[in-house]
């Protein structure tokens, strides 16, 4: 039998619960529990096909936030900046930008003033007009 004829099966997907299922199954838990059925919750975690671990996550999520805290959260690492941050960097970084363009633009300024001087040119008047 060469490799190419064996078939190999693809890689399971990890499964996501919304959370109305993750808040019906810790409900199911707790009724199983009420009932003092011996094995209640176990047979739930097997019909459900869940750890242990997973229902006792979700009730301190529960219990510590409420609904809104069983919602499915992005995997992977939390981003060092929010929002408001990020735009707080950005700014900085923009003023940091318009404050050398400036001290650019007065070192110009002056060294024209001084060229004048030399010079003896004389600078044109600025009227403010009304």
């Amino acid at each position: 039998m060469s490799g190419a004829s064996v078939e190999s099966a693809s890689p399971r997907l990890r499964r996501t619960f919304t959370a109305a299922d993750k808040r019906r199954i810790v409900k199911a838990a707790a009724a199983a529990a009420a009932s003092g059925e011996r094995g209640a919750i176990e047979a739930l975690l097997r019909k459900e096909g869940i750890y242990s671990s997973l229902l006792s996550t979700w009730r301190q999520q529960l219990d510590a936030g409420g609904t809104s805290a069983l919602e499915p959260q992005k995997p992977g690492r939390k981003p060092k900046l929010d929002a408001k941050d990020r735009e707080v960097l950005a700014l900085t970084k923009r003023n940091a930008e318009l404050e050398r363009k400036l001290a650019l633009a007065n070192a110009v300024i002056g060294l024209q003033k001084k060229v004048h001087a030399i010079f003896g040119i004389a600078l044109p008047s600025v009227d403010e007009e009304s």
